[in-house]
C-alpha cells in the first residue's frame, strides 16, 4: 500500500521571461535566437509550471506577432507594453517593475506560491530581487542568461545559473 503522504509533491515552477534582454543578448553572444521550446522542455519535467510569462514590447510588426503566437503555443502568458518613441529619438520600453511585481506576487500569494523562480534574463537589476526572493528559504531561484552578457551580481544572486548555450539556442 502507498501512503500519499510518502509521495513529494512537485514542484511549482514560475517563468519570467525578459524578451528583449533574451533577444539581444543571445543575438550579440551567439548570433542566434534562444529557443523557447526547448526551455520547456527542459523545465517542465522538473515540476509543474504553474506560471509563465514572457515580457515583450508592443510593436504592430507581423514577425513579432507571429513569435507571440509561438510562445502563447508553447505555453507562455504574453504581457505586452507599447513601445514609445521619445521626442529626442531615443525609446522607451523595459519590464524591470512589472517583473518585479509579478515575481513578488508569485511567492507571496498562499493559493499559488512557488517553489522555483526561473528568471530569464541578464540584468543585473534584478539581483536584489532574486536575494529577497531567497531570504526566506522556502523559494530558490535559477537564472538563465547569456553568460558573456550576464551581470556578476545576478549571477551571484541566483541559487543556480544556467548559461544559455547548445540546445537552447536555434540553429
Amino acid at each position: 500500500m502507498i501512503h500519499l503522504d510518502l509521495i513529494p509533491a512537485a514542484k511549482k515552477i514560475a517563468i519570467f521571461v525578459d524578451v528583449q534582454n533574451i533577444y539581444y543578448t543571445t543575438r550579440e553572444a551567439y548570433g542566434r535566437q534562444f529557443n523557447y521550446r526547448k526551455l520547456w522542455q527542459y523545465v517542465s519535467p522538473q515540476g509543474d509550471i504553474v506560471s509563465a510569462n514572457a515580457y515583450a514590447i508592443h510593436r504592430d510588426d507581423e514577425g513579432q506577432l507571429k513569435f507571440q503566437d509561438a510562445l502563447r503555443n508553447i505555453g507562455f502568458n504574453i504581457k505586452l507594453k507599447p513601445y514609445i518613441q521619445r521626442r529626442d529619438g531615443s525609446a522607451k520600453g523595459d519590464w524591470d517593475v512589472g517583473i518585479t511585481v509579478d515575481v513578488m506576487d508569485a511567492v507571496s500569494n498562499a493559493s499559488r506560491s512557488v517553489d522555483w523562480v526561473v528568471l530569464l534574463s541578464g540584468d543585473g537589476d534584478f539581483d536584489r530581487l532574486l536575494r529577497r526572493v531567497s531570504e526566506s528559504g522556502e523559494v530558490q531561484t535559477r537564472v538563465y542568461g547569456a553568460t558573456a552578457l550576464t551581470a556578476q551580481s545576478l549571477i551571484e544572486a541566483t541559487d543556480e545559473f544556467r548559461p544559455i548555450g547548445g540546445s537552447l539556442l536555434l540553429k
